[in-house]
């Protein structure tokens, strides 16, 4: 999978390393060349562009990713590449970093944002997780065509759904066994 990552700090480029592990292609876009190590990721793409100027997502051929991360440290750069690779590019999958809690409202699909990652929201989800055993605590909010969606035991799975599990090692086997046989 051709996946294209916006901002190639420490982050864009720690994202980078285990896409690459995991088999797909990435190309990391940043427009600071202090940014471009190319030594850090060597099997990656690079370009030294703005993320959020229009030739610089035609050169990095954006139509052709099937993910776009925009992981740069800065919320308007994120919201502004999300919005492109999703109406101007097509891009199927947008996920984009959060860095101010206070603008984690904007994330959403008017803005292109398939998933919104907030590391404030996830770091207080799992203290609240240590400190609460036994208690549900919400890491991220499920949307069904753009209402918040709260599952039910009968509410049947629809195309574009995706499942989010969290278990423990010894039923992963069984559980991708499962998911499995529905093919």
């Amino acid at each position: 999978m051709r996946i294209a990552i916006a901002g190639a700090g420490a982050v864009g480029r720690s994202i980078a390393g285990e896409l690459l592990e995991n088999g797909h292609e990435v190309l990391l876009i940043d427009n600071q060349p202090r940014k471009i190590k190319l030594e850090s990721v060597p099997r990656a793409e690079w370009l030294l562009a703005d993320a959020c100027e229009i030739s610089s997502l035609d050169e990095a051929q954006l139509q052709r990713a099937q993910v776009v991360i925009a992981a740069t440290g800065d919320d308007k750069v994120n919201l502004v590449v999300s919005l492109l690779a999703k109406t101007e590019y097509g891009v199927p999958r947008v996920v984009a970093r959060v860095n101010h809690p206070d603008n984690e409202w904007m994330y959403n699909e008017s803005w292109g944002v398939d998933v919104a990652v907030s590391t404030p929201r996830l770091l207080s989800a799992l203290v609240e997780e240590a400190v609460s055993v036994g208690d549900l605590v919400r890491l991220m909010t499920i949307l069904r065509e753009g209402r918040v969606l709260v599952p039910h035991p009968d509410d049947p799975l629809q195309a574009a759904d995706e499942l989010f599990f969290v278990t423990s090692e010894d039923v992963e086997e069984e559980l991708a066994r499962l998911l499995r046989s529905t093919e």
